[in-house]
This record gives C-alpha cells, structure tokens and sequence, in this order.
C-alpha cells in the first residue's frame, strides 16, 4: 500500500463510502481511515438494527388491522427471534463484507485513528501504537459522523446511561425502560421497546418530533400511549440515580423508576481529537461548508455528513457525498464545477427537499418545510390538511386506518414547500412527495399526476381537491 493517494476520507460510515467511490468512478485513488467498524454507525447502531427491531411487531400489528388476518394471528411476538434477525441485520457486528466492498471499489482502508497534521496529510495510530503518515495529492475528506449527545443532567453521565448504540443492540429487554428525549430516537425506541415487552417512560421537554408539523407529534404521542406507553411532555429532568436495582430520574413533575435509562436528545459531530486545531478550525463543533461540502476557507479539506450539521440523516449525508466526491474528481482533474442551485457538485436539497421517515407508531413521512418554517422564511403560504379516511386506499390497508396529510403551498408560485404524511406504512408515499418538492412541479400539473385506485397514494387527489383549483 502506497502513503500517498489522491483522496483520504476519515470515517468508513456510508458517507465515507460514498465520497471515496463516486472519486475513485471519478478517476482518483482514495483510501478511508476507520478506527471501528466499515459501514459506520448506519449498519451497527442506527439505521439498520433500529428498523429491524420495529419492523417484526409492525408486522404483527398490520396483520391485526386486518379482517381475516387478525383471526389468524393467535400467538404474541418472538422477541428473541426479533433480535436474532436485527442481529443479521448488522452481520453479529462484523465488517468483513463492507471490507470487501471497499476492496472491489478500488478503495485502500487503513484501520486506526486519523487526525489531521498538517496541509492535505493525515497520520493515522494502529491499534499497536505505530504512526502511519498518508498525503493527500488533492483533498482530504472528514466524514466522522457523529456521537450522541449527553445532557449535563446531575447523574446522568454517571449512571451509565443507554444511548442509541445500546439501544439497538441489546441482548435483552429490560422490564423498563426510561427514555429522556421526544425526537425521532426516542419515538422509534419507545415505540420498539414498548412492543418488544418493556414498560416504557417517556419525559420530553417539550413535546415530540419538534422538528415536523405538530400533529404529527400529537398523533404519535396518541400511538404510544395505545401501545401502554407512558407519554409525558413538558417535562424537566432534574436528576438520575442509579442503584442495584435499576435508575431513579426526578423531574419537575415527580419520580419515574426503570431498570434501564435511555438518552435521546440529540447528536453531537465527531470533530474532537481529529486535528482539527491544526487548520485552525475549533474541535467539538460542526464544520461549517459551502455547498460543495468545501470546508469554509480551505481548498482541499471537505466535511461531509453529519460532521458538518446540515441534516443528520445518513440518505442525505449519501447524498452529499454523491456531490462531494464527484466535485473533488473534477477539481482534480480540471474540469466545470458545477455548483449553482441544483447543479450536480451542489447538495441544494439540504436547504429545500429534505425528505425523512420516523418509523415509530404511527409513521410519520415528511419532506420539504413545515407551515411555520414557511411564514418564518417570509413565503405566502397555505396549509392543506387531509384525514387518510377519506381515501378508500387506505380503508383496504388496514380496517379503521387513521392518518393525516398536509401539503404546504407557496401561494405565490403555486409549488409545494413541504409535504407530511402520518399514519401506518406511510413511508413508501413520501418519494413522491419528495419529487413534487425538489422539482418544484406547479399544482396545475400535479392534477395530471392522477394516482391508481384504490392506492393509499390517493391521498394526493383529496389534498388538490381540498386545495380547490384546476382540474384535469
């Protein structure tokens, strides 16, 4: 292996992945640093094992919502079953086929930690204490993801609290769980647990998925407490104890106790211990870009995922990777950079057109911006709400199927600014949605996007209907 490559992405996540392939299609070399395992937080402790945790008694819960279905459905959840296919899922926590991805794509991988030391150089420590140097002919790529954020709560930290990792990956299910946070973990991990067999405690500050349209938050809150969670917003944590027999949290509304204790309130980037000091940057905060993902003042130093705070999402960290490395192979190479609005070297849609599915009970798809973020940005705009009960698609989904839909109109351009969906197996509705948003298609050409009967996709029909103009 040589020390000198074109490219030297930090992080073996799927952004890494995708920023060293798209430049080695590009014509480059690249080699990844990866000091745990290749396929990052997505494969092992996010993404992937979350979903297969929620996907067995989702199951189960479709087939109950269905006439003739639900009378064949006479035994409860296998919960060890459960966990052993969310535990093939992340292939037992081993890397070795994403290794041998890396190794058909024409990607080297150093294992160890790289930190930056100096202009386009990287040294990496091995596990044995020995120091590699590689050099960088162009760029250099930090995509380290990020790491859960613990609040300074008294006692949390020392009372060994689970965060996102442990929660994806546990062996057994506590008896209870107590979950501090009301975003999009702590909805899915109440959600899975709740089902898995535990008693489950939710304290949110304030209420939940404050980031998507408040009756999104509402609905789910409704969800989880019909799944016998304990749902309680509004709530301040002051302090957590830990004993032999499991946690005491005090908030400013009585005690909870629990046998286990969640943390999920939010990410923090992975820019510690990196080097960042080196080219002046400050270790523990995002690393701020332009479009191109081009760190802020530099030439050659890109930051792609999560690590630079534009959208924690691993499809839209894939997505600025897709931008980044094609833009670091034609730099090198000499080639148009195009990095205007929607241009392909430019991630526009993290300002625009992000899309996201909360896999909790009910779903919730979003895409776009919320009412409220659209008259904040100063747009004229109308909400269009739509109960899915209108839709006779829905009605054959699953008997007595509730939902909402809200599309959000830019009443000056006639365009979507943001659609959400809410209700059972709404996520494979959103991409279109997503289209709708990111292409700007007008309203008085949506009309012709006439959907099959009878879909649950004829949810688009009722909100132009509900809209009031045009007709094809």
């Amino acid at each position: 292996m040589t020390d000198e490559y074109d490219l030297i992405v930090l992080g073996a996540g799927p952004v890494g992945e995708n920023v060293a392939d798209r430049a080695v299609q590009g014509g480059l070399t690249a080699v990844i640093v990866e000091s745990e395992l290749v396929g990052g937080e997505c494969s092992y402790w996010a993404c992937m094992p979350s979903k297969a945790l929620l996907r067995s008694p989702q199951a189960l819960r479709a087939a109950q919502h269905v006439g003739g279905a639900a009378e064949a459905v006479t035994g409860d959840l296998d919960v060890r079953a459960t966990l052993d296919r969310r535990d093939s899922f992340t292939s037992h926590w081993k890397d070795d086929s994403q290794v041998a991805w890396l190794d058909s794509a024409g990607i080297d991988l150093v294992r160890g930690h790289g930190r930056l030391s100096g202009e386009r150089q990287v040294t990496v420590a091995g596990s044995d204490g020995a120091e590699r140097v590689l050099t960088a002919r162009h760029a250099v790529a930090i995509s380290t993801g990020s790491d859960a954020a613990v609040p300074p709560i008294p006692g949390l930290r020392e009372a060994n609290p689970w965060t996102s990792r442990e929660a994806t990956s546990a062996e057994e299910i506590p008896a209870s769980l107590v979950v501090i946070g009301g975003g999009v973990v702590a909805a899915e991990m109440a959600t899975a647990y709740a089902s898995l067999g535990a008693t489950v405690t939710v304290l949110a500050r304030g209420g939940l998925l404050g980031s998507v349209e408040p009756f999104a938050g509402e609905l789910v809150a409704e969800g989880l407490r019909a799944l016998g969670v304990d749902v309680r917003t509004g709530v301040a944590t002051l302090s957590v104890v830990r004993d032999t027999d499991g946690v005491t949290v005090t908030t400013d509304g009585g005690e909870v106790r629990a046998a286990e204790i969640l943390v999920a309130t939010g990410r923090t980037p992975r820019s510690r211990a990196i080097g960042l000091e080196v080219v002046g940057l400050e270790p523990g905060r995002s690393i701020n870009t332009d479009d191109t993902l081009r760190v802020l003042g530099s030439d050659w130093l890109y930051a792609v995922g999560d690590v630079n705070g534009r959208v924690l999402l691993t499809h839209q960290g894939k997505y600025q990777a897709r931008a980044a490395g094609d833009v670091i192979a034609a730099r090198a190479r000499d080639e148009a950079v195009h990095d205007g609005p929607w241009g392909r070297h430019a991630a526009t849609a993290d300002r625009a057109a992000v899309p996201q599915v909360v896999f909790s009970e009910p779903e919730v798809a979003a895409v776009g911006v919320t009412e409220a973020a659209a008259r904040d940005a100063g747009h004229r705009v109308r909400a269009v709400d739509v109960e899915f009960s209108s839709v006779a698609g829905a009605s054959l989904h699953a008997d007595g199927y509730r939902g909402m839909a809200r599309m959000v109109v830019d009443e000056d351009r006639q365009v979507l600014l943001g659609v959400t969906f809410v209700g059972p197996d709404v996520a494979e509705l959103i991409h279109a949605a997503t289209i709708a948003v990111a292409g700007e298609v007008p309203l008085s050409r949506l009309w012709h996007a006439v959907p099959s009967y009878p879909t649950m996709s004829e949810i688009w029909l009722r909100l132009l209907e509900a809209y009031g103009r045009g007709s094809a």
